[in-house]
């Protein structure tokens, strides 16, 4: 395995997401020996607004990094936290649970779980944790997973055709293309990645040799796509939709929106970053839907019940124009919040 410290990881929305989590409209001044690698105060991206009076109030409770990835917005929130304080933190892939047990060795204040966060109910009831304060996630792939070829995930460095975010267990998007239909294929690359040329790329991938090489598959989707975005490779919908497939990331989202509403306590916050529209039109939907009490299969219904409403009215947040700037994976970026008040 490589050395999980190897690849860096810039956390995106770090400051809103942390604050979001804690109830906060910002979060205290904070030193530079906070701040991620060539971040600084003045080009934050709260730089714009009026810190907090520093006031050394640390928050109790118990919270919920549902990704920890190298660990940007736990170490942040570790910052706010009170000593009496715990933080659960989960994620699939094992160079991220290599890093979060070190964090772990000292801090006693961090638990790690490795399984994703769609066992979050049933991970903190085996912890023997009923209910949270708040919960935060941040979706997709991330730059140490795109930065390390040997992953899968990129389509810019040679690898293995992996892409599995949990490289202990499940099937590899190689072994899958091996068996998999063209039509099967072709459904997911639509489904998944909203790819208009499906067919004729799961035609092309179909009559490869091998699945040993991302460039190789790369190369093979450029070949078989006859139009793409200016700036954007032609792989990029193709890798994403199988990604998302193998790690069955919106199965994962959804169960994990919904067990959010049974863990988290009156007044607590949930808080998650997505990056593209799938992702995206999931989490605005559920928050609509259990801020509204208004439920799809209660359309057509002459005396609709009374739905409880689990959160206030959401938030969504973007990045800031400076951290797009600096930040060019920030650029797809939301930020949606809410608080769930327990008003019925």
């Amino acid at each position: 395995m490589n050395n999980p410290n190897e690849y860096q990881h810039e956390s995106v929305l770090l400051f809103e997401t942390v604050a979001s989590v804690l109830g906060v409209k910002n979060l205290n001044t904070i030193s530079k020996n906070q701040l991620p690698q060539n971040q600084s105060p003045q080009n934050s991206p709260l730089k714009k607004t009026t810190p907090e009076k520093k006031s050394g109030i640390r928050h109790s409770g118990i919270f919920v990094d549902g990704t920890f990835g190298r660990g940007g917005h736990s170490r942040l929130l570790l910052e706010y936290l009170a000593d009496d304080a715990k933080l659960i933190v989960f994620d699939k892939d094992p160079q991220a649970i290599a890093v979060a047990n070190e964090l772990a060795k000292t801090d006693n204040r961090v638990i790690v779980v490795h399984d994703s966060f769609a066992t979050l109910q049933e991970s903190l009831q085996r912890l023997g944790i009923d209910k949270v304060n708040g919960i935060m996630a941040d979706l997709g792939v991330s730059s140490p997973q795109l930065d390390d070829g040997s992953r899968g995930f990129s389509f810019m460095r040679d690898g293995a055709i992996d892409m599995r975010m949990d490289t202990s267990r499940g099937q590899s998007v190689g072994e899958w293309l091996a068996t998999v239909t063209e039509e099967e294929l072709a459904n997911v690359l639509y489904e998944f990645g909203e790819e208009r040329y499906s067919r004729r790329i799961a035609r092309a991938i179909k009559q490869m040799d091998s699945y040993d090489s991302t460039l190789e598959l790369a190369e093979v989707i450029k070949q078989a796509h006859p139009k793409w975005q200016k700036g954007k490779h032609p792989a990029t919908q193709s890798f994403q939709a199988m990604r998302i497939f193998i790690n069955n990331e919106l199965g994962d989202i959804d169960n994990f929106l919904q067990q959010s509403l049974a863990v988290l306590a009156e007044n607590g916050h949930l808080a998650v970053i997505s990056f593209h529209s799938l992702e995206d039109r999931r989490i605005k939907q559920f928050l609509q839907r259990h801020s509204r009490g208004q439920y799809p299969e209660d359309q057509n219904l002459p005396f609709p019940p009374i739905r409880p409403k689990y959160f206030a009215k959401p938030k969504r947040i973007a990045p800031s124009a400076e951290e797009v700037k600096h930040n060019a994976r920030s650029r797809s970026a939301w930020l949606r919040t809410a608080k769930h008040p327990l008003t019925y």
